[in-house]
């Protein structure tokens, strides 16, 4: 289980463990926070195709999804 501040995850690196459509390098590019600005979620860019993707933040806990740096 990974384990990190939620607060600084703004532009940390993320690697896939298991790739879809070639997309294995992630940038945290915006965290969404709810109206007591509390991380909630974030948005991964894709460095391959800059496609962007919302998760819940403790998705990224995973160990067996993803991987830190």
């Amino acid at each position: 289980m990974n384990r990190f501040n939620p607060n600084k995850l703004l532009l940390s690196k993320w690697t896939a463990v298991s790739p879809k459509h070639r997309e294995k390098h992630f940038v945290v590019s915006k965290l969404i926070r709810d109206e007591n600005e509390v991380v909630i979620g974030c948005e991964l860019e894709a460095v391959i195709n800059k496609k962007i993707y919302r998760i819940d933040w403790q998705e990224l806990k995973h160990t067996e999804q993803w991987l830190m740096g």
